[in-house]
């Protein structure tokens, strides 16, 4: 797997785990970031949309399908302003930057990995 193949992939792993933690114990992860919990059903519903994104992720990382990994970019990047965006409209708490930080981080790697290949 090429550098920025393993970072679409590994970022899928994450995807799943988060997708797998708001299916199962989504108050857990709610708590964590300081949001009410829920008895509702969205939130496990979330769980499995995160879920199947993983899945997009890690299956391109595995196949090394690069017109993905240079469309994920933007759309890390994007998570990431909208969390922050979010925090600072005080709709949700400051936590929530840490996940918009993980997706920031994954966005970084794939660009930086991609660049390094293209030289």
């Amino acid at each position: 797997m090429s550098p920025a193949a393993k970072s679409v992939c590994y970022f899928g792993l994450y995807l799943y785990l988060v997708g797998i933690t708001l299916i199962v114990v989504p108050n857990f992860l709610l708590s964590c970031l300081q949001l009410p919990p829920t008895n509702e059903v969205w939130i496990r519903v979330v769980g499995v949309l995160v879920f199947c994104i993983g899945y997009y992720y890690h299956k391109a990382g595995q196949n090394n399908i690069g017109a993905f990994f240079i469309h994920t970019i933007p759309t890390r990047l994007f998570v990431f302003a909208a969390f922050i965006f979010f925090a600072l409209m005080q709709y949700v708490s400051p936590l929530l930057i840490i996940f918009g930080a993980v997706d920031f981080a994954g966005a970084m790697w794939t660009l930086l990995a991609l660049r390094k290949e293209n030289k």
